[in-house]
């Protein structure tokens, strides 16, 4: 067994936090990370360490670590701020995208179009993932980047469910498109005003349902 990176451990749970892996609720138990990820016993306490301090990760009285629950009221809350933020990196995109990355954006555009239309919403949230990631990385603003990325796998529980309302994909897709073309024109008001409405009618939606249950189950391989 390898000692391991912390660095790389804490990567990898976040992503499968994020894939969806490991649930809300779900039990991380100290061995079978071990044995999942090839890495030793204190690799593992270091890496919960810090996603116990990034709000991913919680530790429970004679129980260990899980991910956290995230209730709706807190993922109200989670969005607000990125409202903000998220609004800040639109209009930071608006002022410094070049050509070849406004193309990039028009190219999501339109296949996030398709999937709308080939009636795919998990394509389509896909994209809808990509296409934040690359207004982040036009804006070029580290500071909110690093916010965001300890925010983001808290809301996954949530975001999954919002994608599969139906006609979500039909109105999300009309608010991404504003986004794009706001950036495209390098109309930074526009494109701000833009990604806060979006945001804010995502806690619109937030607001209007009810997580299931979190599971009970320990870590698994599926």
């Amino acid at each position: 067994m390898n000692a391991g990176d912390p660095r790389e451990l804490v990567a990898k749970i976040r992503r499968a936090v994020l894939d969806g892996q490991f649930a809300a609720g779900q039990r991380l138990v100290e061995s079978e990370l071990c044995e999942l990820y090839d890495v030793s016993r204190s690799t593992v306490r270091q890496a919960l360490r810090e996603l116990l301090a990034d709000g991913l990760v919680e530790v429970q009285r004679n129980k260990g670590a899980r991910v956290r629950v995230i209730s709706t009221a807190e993922a109200v809350e989670i969005t607000e701020v990125r409202m903000v933020l998220e609004g800040l990196l639109a209009a930071k995109a608006a002022e410094r995208v070049t050509p070849g990355q406004a193309e990039r954006l028009l190219e999501i555009r339109r296949a996030m179009r398709e999937r709308v239309e080939g009636h795919d919403p998990l394509g389509y949230s896909d994209l809808n993932a990509v296409l934040h990631a690359l207004v982040q990385e036009i804006a070029g603003q580290d500071t909110a980047r690093t916010i965001l990325a300890r925010l983001q796998g808290q809301l996954v529980r949530h975001q999954f469910r919002l994608s599969l309302q139906p006609g979500r994909s039909t109105v999300s897709l009309v608010q991404h498109e504003r986004i794009i073309d706001a950036i495209v024109a390098r109309d930074q008001e526009a494109a701000e005003a833009a990604m806060r409405a979006h945001l804010r009618d995502v806690i619109t939606q937030i607001s209007g349902f009810t997580p299931p249950p979190s599971p009970t189950g320990v870590l698994s391989r599926s």
